[in-house]
C-alpha cells in the first residue's frame, strides 16, 4: 500500500503480452436515494465553495486547511471558461488559473472536490464566465440546442475532463474530485428556450456521461435533470426541496451565505443564526450534501466582475472573509453545528427520517437504524414565539427559528440559536497615507502622472456612419469605447443665438458614460441613461468626445449574451429658446477602442511619457498616476483606501486590483443597527453601510507585494487626489463570547461527556485568532443580565462583583481559556433568573 496526498492506492504490476501495466483502484462514488456512497459507505457531506481566481495560490493553502478545521469535507468550485481560454485554442492555467495545482492542494489537506465545470458558471462573474469570442461564431446561440455551441461546450468541457483526467484527479482514479457538474441553474430560465431547451439539457446530460469521469454528475436548478445527473438545489433554503427521482439523494448545492455587493449598494450579511438554522432543517428532512455559496468570497481583481456594477470585493458575508480571516461567530457556530451533525450521522446515512409534528410550528426528526442507533431535530420554525416541547418523556426548550440536534434522541448537543462560539471584531488600521510612505524621497520618486487624451489618440482608430453597439465593437478588450464627432458637424448657428440654452442630449445603455465637449468634461452618468447636460458651444470647429464604458459584462438571465451596451442614441443638440434640434446618430463617428495609457503599457508603470512636476494635477478627469511605495510591516493582509478618489482601475505591480469607485454611495435609507435572524433571509434584509460608500478598500494580496520599491498605477476617470490615498491592514480587535446557562455543553464535550457519563453544563470559551498570540487583557465581563453586542457590552441590573477578576485570572496570558458559565464559579447575583456570561478580551 503506498500512501498519496492522503489517499490508498493499490498498485498492481502485470506483465502483458510484454508490456507493464500499472493500474490503480481508486474511490468507487455513486449515489442511491440516500447519500452519496464513496467506497460502500454512504456519506453526509459539509462543501464549501471557493473560487480559486478569487484569491491567490499563496492564499489557497491557508484557505483550504481553515475549510477543513472548520469542518467541511468538500471544496466545491466552478471553473471559469473566459479565463483559461480567453482566445480560442489559447489557454492559460497559471498563476491564479492554475486549476490543477488548487485541486492537488485540497487533496493534500484530505478534503473531496466538486468541480462544476458548467461551463457557464453565473457567479457575478464576467459574461458568466464565457469567452467573448464564442458571441463572434457563426450562426452560434448560447445555451440551446444549437450546433456551434454544442460543439464549442463539449470542447471546453472535454478539455478540463481531460486536464483532470491526466492528472488522476478523479476520485476513480484516486483523487479528490467526487461530484461534477454540467450546466447551472438552467432550470431557472430554460422556459424562454422552449422546446429547445429539453433536448439541450438531454444532449449536455449525454455530454457529460460521456467524458466517463466515474463520478457522478449534478445538475443545480433542474427539475427534469436526466438520469443519471442529480438535480440539487440552490437557495437560502433548501429543507423542502424533493430530489426528481426516489433513487436520487436531497443535495444542496449553493447556500448562499451572504449577498454579492454592488457598486451603489449597502453591504448584505446573513445572520449566522439563520444560516445555521437554514443547515440543520435541511439535515432534518433528509438532506445529504450541502454546501455554502460561498465559504470564502475572495476579491475580484482585474475586469472578471459581472452584473453590470459588481464590486470588486466578493466577500458574501463568508465565514472566511475576503482577507482570508476567519469571520467569527459564522465560522465557528457553523463548526459546532457541523460537529454535531457528523455525530448524527452514523443513523442519517442508514435511514430515511421519520418526520412528526408536535404542534403548530414544531417538529421532529428522528433517524434510527435496525440496531437502535438513533438521532433526533427539534425544530421551531414560528418566528415569533420560543416553544416548550416534549419528546421522548423529556422537556425541551426550543427558542423562534431554531433547531435542537440531539445526537442520542436525548440530550441536545447544539441549538442553533444559540451560539457558542467567540465573535470577533475585525478593523482595518490605518497604516499611512501613500505620501507617508517613503517621506524622505525625491520627487522624481513621489507622485507622476500621464494625461489620457480626450478623444482620439490612437492610429488604430476607425470611422464608421451612425452609433455602433459597444460589446460587439470592443470585444470586450478593454472597458473604454471612444464615440467622437468633429468634422462633419452640421451647423451648430442655431445654438449660438444670443440667450440660448444649449444642451447636449445622449441616451446610452450603459454602463457609465462621460461627454466632453471640446476637450472639457461636460457631464457624466451610470446605468441606462438618457442624459441632457447643459454645454457651451464656439463659432466655428466643435468636437464632441463621448467617452463610454462597461462594469463588468452580465451574467445571468436567458439571452443574457445579446444584452448589448453603450451609446444608442439618439445623440441630439436641443437648442432652448428656438426649439433647434439637430439629431447627430447618423453622422460618421469615429471610433478608438481603449486608451491611449493602455495601447502604452502604463498599467505596469512603464513608458516613458510620465510626468513628475512640482504641481500634481488633482480632481481633474483622466489621468494616470503612479507612485512608488512601500508595503506596510508585518504579515496582515493589506488594504488600499481609496478615499479621494473618483472611478478608475488600479495596479500594484502590474497586478490590477480590480475597478475601484468610492464615490458611488448607497442609499441612506434600508440598513438597521442589527437584524433580527428569526424569518426568512433575503438579500435585502439585513443590510450596512448605508449612505457610505459601497466600496472603499480593496485588497492587495501580501504575495503581490515586496517589502519596498512597490508600484501603485492608478487610472482615474472623473477626477479625484490621490495623494489621500492610504493604507491599512485587516486585523482583528477584540474578542468576545456572550454564553447563557441555557446553553447546551460545547458540542466539543460530548463525545468525553458520553464515555464518562457525566454531563457537563455550559462553557464560555476564548481563543486568539493567531497562533502567537496571547489574551493580554479583559476590556469586559459580567455575569448576570448583561446586554450589546462585541464591542458594546453593558452591565445589566444584576451582576457577580467577581466576574473580572475570575475571567482575568483564568484568561490572561493564555492563548485560549475556558470558564464554566454557572453560580457555582460566580455565585448567584440574582435568584431564580436565568443568568449569562459575557465577556470582551484583546489579543497581542
Amino acid at each position: 500500500m503506498v500512501a498519496i496526498r492522503g489517499r490508498e492506492f493499490l498498485i498492481l504490476s502485470v506483465l502483458v503480452v510484454g508490456v507493464l501495466v500499472t493500474s490503480s483502484f481508486g474511490s468507487n462514488v455513486t449515489y442511491d436515494h440516500r447519500a452519496l456512497v464513496i467506497d460502500g459507505k454512504r456519506r453526509v457531506l459539509i462543501s464549501g465553495s471557493i473560487h480559486y481566481p478569487r484569491s491567490t495560490p499563496d492564499m489557497w493553502p491557508d484557505l483550504i486547511q481553515k475549510s477543513k478545521d472548520g469542518g467541511l469535507d468538500v471544496i466545491e468550485t466552478y471553473v471559469f471558461w473566459n479565463l483559461h481560454e480567453p482566445v480560442r485554442n489559447q489557454y492559460d492555467f497559471e498563476g491564479r488559473k492554475d486549476l490543477v495545482k488548487f485541486v492537488k492542494l485540497v487533496a493534500e489537506a484530505g478534503l473531496y472536490v466538486h468541480l462544476r465545470i458548467g461551463p457557464y458558471v453565473c457567479a457575478e462573474w464576467n459574461y458568466g464566465g464565457f469567452p467573448l469570442w464564442l458571441h463572434f461564431i457563426p450562426g452560434i446561440q448560447f445555451r440551446t440546442d444549437n450546433e456551434p455551441f454544442k460543439a464549442e461546450m463539449k470542447r471546453f468541457t472535454a478539455k478540463i475532463v481531460d486536464m483532470m483526467k491526466q492528472e488522476k484527479l478523479y476520485a476513480s482514479q484516486g483523487g479528490p474530485i467526487v461530484l461534477s457538474q454540467i450546466e447551472n441553474e438552467y432550470g431557472n430560465i430554460d422556459s424562454a428556450y422552449g422546446s429547445a431547451a429539453k433536448t439541450y439539457i438531454n444532449w449536455a446530460a449525454s455530454m457529460a456521461t460521456s467524458l466517463d469521469t466515474g463520478v457522478p454528475w449534478v445538475m443545480c436548478q433542474q427539475k427534469d435533470a436526466p438520469d443519471p445527473m442529480i438535480n440539487t438545489c440552490n437557495g437560502f433554503y433548501c429543507d423542502q426541496f424533493t430530489p426528481n427521482s426516489a433513487q436520487k439523494p436531497k443535495m444542496w448545492t449553493e447556500n448562499w451565505s451572504g449577498w454579492f455587493l454592488s457598486f451603489g449598494g449597502a453591504v448584505p450579511y446573513r445572520p449566522v443564526e439563520d444560516l445555521a438554522f437554514a443547515v440543520a432543517r435541511f439535515f432534518q428532512r433528509g438532506g445529504t450534501l450541502q454546501n455554502y455559496y460561498m465559504y470564502h468570497g475572495g476579491t475580484n481583481f482585474g475586469r472578471t466582475t459581472g452584473g453590470p456594477f459588481i464590486a470588486t470585493s466578493y466577500d458574501y458575508d463568508a465565514p472566511i472573509d475576503e482577507y482570508g480571516l476567519i469571520r467569527q461567530p459564522k465560522w465557528g457556530h457553523l463548526k459546532d453545528l457541523h460537529k454535531a451533525i457528523k455525530l448524527c450521522q452514523e443513523a442519517m446515512a442508514a435511514t430515511d427520517p421519520t418526520i412528526t409534528s408536535l404542534g403548530s410550528n414544531l417538529e421532529v426528526s428522528v433517524y434510527k437504524t435496525g440496531s437502535g442507533v438513533c438521532a433526533a431535530f427539534l425544530a421551531n420554525v414560528g418566528t415569533q414565539s420560543d416553544a416548550t416541547v416534549n419528546f421522548n418523556g423529556n422537556s425541551y426548550h426550543l427558542p423562534a427559528w431554531s433547531v435542537s440536534i440531539l445526537p442520542d434522541c436525548k440530550n441536545v448537543v447544539l441549538n442553533t440559536a444559540k451560539i457558542n462560539s467567540v465573535a470577533t471584531i475585525p478593523e482595518f488600521v490605518p497604516q499611512s497615507s501613500i505620501d507617508d510612505v517613503n517621506p524622505s524621497e525625491a520627487l522624481s520618486s513621489g507622485w507622476s502622472w500621464f494625461n489620457e487624451r480626450v478623444g482620439i489618440s490612437s492610429e488604430n482608430a476607425f470611422t464608421k456612419l451612425g452609433l455602433l453597439e459597444q460589446i460587439n465593437t470592443t470585444s470586450d478588450q478593454s472597458d473604454y469605447l471612444w464615440y467622437s464627432l468633429s468634422s462633419g458637424m452640421p451647423s451648430i448657428e442655431p445654438f449660438l443665438q444670443d440667450g440660448s440654452q444649449t444642451v447636449l442630449h445622449v441616451e446610452s445603455l450603459g454602463h457609465a458614460l462621460h461627454a466632453f465637449i471640446n476637450g472639457k468634461l461636460a457631464g457624466s452618468g451610470k446605468g441606462k441613461v438618457a442624459l441632457e447636460i447643459p454645454v457651451t458651444l464656439v463659432p466655428g470647429k466643435n468636437t464632441i468626445d463621448l467617452l463610454s464604458l462597461t462594469v463588468g459584462l452580465q451574467n445571468y438571465g436567458a439571452f443574457f449574451e445579446k444584452a448589448a451596451a453603450g451609446i444608442t442614441g439618439p445623440v441630439q443638440l436641443k437648442a432652448g429658446n428656438n426649439g433647434s434640434t439637430v439629431d447627430l446618430s447618423s453622422q460618421h463617428w469615429t471610433y478608438q477602442i481603449g486608451l491611449k495609457g493602455e495601447e502604452l503599457g502604463l498599467p505596469s508603470g512603464g513608458s516613458s511619457g510620465w510626468v513628475s512636476e512640482s504641481t500634481l494635477p488633482k480632481k481633474q478627469p483622466l489621468i494616470w498616476y503612479k507612485r512608488n511605495f512601500d508595503a506596510p510591516s508585518g504579515n496582515n493582509p493589506i488594504a488600499i483606501d481609496f478615499t479621494g478618489m473618483g472611478k478608475g482601475e488600479a495596479w500594484v505591480n502590474g497586478q490590477s486590483i480590480g475597478r475601484y469607485w468610492p464615490n458611488y454611495t448607497a442609499s441612506s435609507a434600508g440598513c438597521t443597527s442589527s437584524c433580527n435572524y428569526r424569518g426568512s433571509y433575503s438579500s435585502n434584509k439585513c443590510l450596512k453601510n448605508c449612505g457610505k460608500p459601497s466600496q472603499q478598500l480593496y485588497h492587495v494580496p501580501r504575495s503581490w507585494v515586496k517589502p519596498s520599491g512597490n508600484i501603485l498605477v492608478l487610472f482615474e476617470e472623473m477626477g479625484g487626489d490621490p495623494t489621500q490615498i492610504g493604507f491599512a491592514t485587516r486585523q482583528i480587535g477584540s474578542l468576545c463570547s456572550h454564553v447563557s446557562e441555557s446553553h447546551p455543553q460545547p458540542v466539543d464535550m460530548w463525545d468525553s461527556d458520553q464515555k464518562t457519563g457525566r454531563k457537563s453544563g455550559p462553557v464560555l470559551l476564548l481563543e486568539c485568532p493567531s497562533p502567537d498570540q496571547v489574551i493580554s487583557s479583559i476590556k469586559f465581563a459580567s455575569f448576570g443580565t448583561p446586554s450589546g453586542t462585541c464591542g458594546s457590552f453593558t452591565h445589566g441590573q444584576c451582576s457577580s462583583t467577581r466576574a473580572l477578576s475570575i475571567v482575568q485570572k483564568a484568561c490572561i496570558g493564555s492563548k485560549s481559556c475556558s470558564i464554566g458559565v454557572s453560580i457555582s464559579t460566580f455565585g448567584d447575583p440574582c435568584v431564580n433568573v436565568t443568568k449569562s456570561l459575557a465577556v470582551e478580551a484583546s489579543c497581542t
